[in-house]
């Protein structure tokens, strides 16, 4: 599956890779970004005064990733976007790893921890994907193209408030936080996007 096609979470689960066989720790939070951030791109979940609301109770995504969350959501007391950035984030996570290892992107390999305990550790197994998603993320900040999509202006700008950004691991973000706010913009989708973006950049986040 071209990367292009892959979507938002998995984009950007597999963009916050660290390194081969290693995971970053914020990037569930990220994942979860984008998979709320999608569900409302597909008019599935909706924002009623800073809550998270799923539109109804039955529409589906057609996505193991998003329609988990879609039915967390559904099942929880309200909570604001914000809360969701973090609630139960390593789920939606697991979600898309497990996608990204059917797609093959990354592979599963048995181990054992201390020599006797069973375990999983996934790999990145295309380089190539990342590389290709990091140039995609980079161009739409840096060319500020005014035709860009919904979809890539939201993965633009939420890889960019990754902490650390995730196109420029140098700490680049600063000399496009204008970009960034037009890109909000673009998605389709600023109030929710403006709100999880300023959640992820914001210090001392638990990973739940």
């Amino acid at each position: 599956m071209p990367h292009g096609s892959l979507p938002l979470p998995a984009k950007l689960c597999l963009l916050t890779w660290d390194t081969p066989g290693g995971e970053a720790m914020a990037a569930a939070h990220v994942v979860r970004a984008g998979a709320l951030t999608e569900l409302v791109l597909r008019g599935l979940l909706t924002d009623d005064d800073g809550i998270a609301t799923p539109v109804d109770m039955d529409s589906l995504a057609g996505d193991a990733v998003l329609d988990g969350l879609l039915e967390l959501v559904r099942e929880s007391r309200p909570h604001r976007w914000r809360t969701w950035v973090t609630l139960h984030a390593r789920v939606t996570y697991d979600a898309a790893r497990e996608q990204l290892t059917a797609e093959g992107c990354l592979r599963a390999e048995k181990k054992r921890v201390l020599g006797v305990f069973p375990s999983v550790e996934h790999v990145l197994d295309d380089t190539a994907r990342v590389e290709a998603l990091r140039e995609e993320a980079q161009r739409i900040l840096s060319e500020r193209l005014p035709e860009v999509s919904g979809p890539e202006a939201a993965f633009a700008a939420l890889a960019a408030a990754a902490d650390p950004p995730t196109p420029f691991p140098d700490g680049g973000r600063g000399r496009h936080e204008e970009r960034v706010e037009e890109l909000i913009t673009l998605s389709g989708a600023r109030a929710v996007l403006g709100e999880l973006c300023a959640a992820l950049s914001t210090p001392g986040r638990a990973l739940t």
